[in-house]
């Protein structure tokens, strides 16, 4: 999907603007208070004055996904590096660029930003502050017109999470005579199709004569619209759904709860009950570690990106739920192949 391409001038003077209504806030913001010991970090900038800023995308910190994961990596820095860290939240795009800017402005040795969707304001705002570092969850830095290289991305093979998670729905699906699962996603995003498109491929390898039905809410924090589109593809005859909408996914878990079907979560969301079959697992917690860490020891790849997969143990599967449970040494086995390199090319577009 291309990156939309703002005019200059209005991209000039929204950050004039956010940098004039700093002082306001144009979010809800949380400080967080460092739990650790600044002798922890080994680091050019003693830890305790070590500044991460975080600002999450629209789904918020409880979405119990992305934008929760990547707080968990930034508290765990807080306590394991002895650093101080703030977020602010983003409750819609308009809040992108002040946000950004208000971290920058603050002097954050590192902000960063969650979700694909703020690419194009991470860039704008590290051109205006060249020595601040950031971090992009899910984008591109390569991609960065201009190439600044205060910018490094956050990515992952979301595909390889997905194919496991859709060869065990392939596998539960072949056992009991079904013949169609279903995927929502959020929109049509990179990061989205990447689990999709390997969550299709993953149930075909499983069950070739498998049909794989897939939707858009074009939302991410609705959970109204992710459940109507899995009530229709369970209407269809879906017995699995997978959701890669971050809170607005919950929904589409929710219907197949409620329909008496299997449901596939993201960021290990088996808590929500015996009904989940398992769920593919980014680890953006991880992700979001180690970019601080990086930083603070003067590794921070300028210009480039971290990609996380299956060998580096950035994606992989959650907890499998009791009617998988059967399969767990195929799934095992899927995920060595994987790492070995003997299952490889994994799809990661959706026609």
């Amino acid at each position: 999907m291309g990156r939309r391409i703002r005019p200059l001038g209005l991209i000039a003077f929204a950050i004039a603007l956010a940098l004039v209504i700093v002082a306001c806030g144009s979010s809800s913001s949380t400080t967080t208070t460092s739990g650790g010991a600044a002798g922890t970090a080994s680091s050019s900038t003693s830890a305790s004055n070590y500044k991460v800023g975080l600002v999450t995308d629209i789904g918020g910190l409880n979405d119990r996904s992305f934008n929760h994961l990547s707080y968990v990596g930034l508290t765990q820095a807080e306590q394991q590096l002895g650093i101080k860290g703030r977020v602010l939240t983003s409750n819609s795009g308009a809040d992108y660029l002040p946000n950004l800017t208000t971290l920058a402005h603050e002097g954050y040795n590192l902000v960063i930003s969650v979700g694909f969707l703020m690419a194009d304001a991470t860039g704008s705002v590290a051109k205006q502050f060249p020595s601040v570092k950031f971090a992009m969850v899910d984008s591109d830095a390569t991609a960065e017109a201009g190439h600044p290289k205060n910018i490094e991305g956050l990515l992952f093979e979301e595909q390889q999470a997905g194919y496991l998670a859709g060869y065990l729905a392939g596998l539960y699906a072949k056992e009991h005579g079904y013949k169609i699962i279903s995927s929502v996603g959020g929109q049509k995003i990179p990061p989205v199709d990447h689990y999709i498109a390997g969550y299709q491929a993953g149930a075909k390898a499983a069950d070739p004569g498998i049909t794989t039905l897939n939707g858009y809410s074009q939302d991410f924090t609705d959970q109204t619209k992710c459940k109507e589109v899995a009530l229709n593809q369970i209407a269809q005859g879906s017995k699995v759904v997978f959701q890669v909408a971050g809170g607005c996914g919950l929904g589409a878990l929710s219907a197949a709860q409620q329909k008496g079907v299997q449901g596939i979560g993201v960021a290990d969301q088996g808590y929500l009950g015996s009904y989940i079959l398992t769920s593919a697992e980014k680890k953006v917690n991880l992700a979001v570690f180690d970019a601080i860490k990086a930083a603070m020891s003067g590794q921070f790849d300028a210009g480039q990106n971290r990609t996380y997969n299956v060998v580096n143990g950035g994606v992989g599967y959650g907890r499998i739920g009791p009617a998988g449970l059967k399969f767990a040494p195929q799934i095992a086995t899927i995920y060595a192949q994987i790492k070995s390199g003997k299952i490889s090319n994994i799809p990661n577009t959706v026609p």
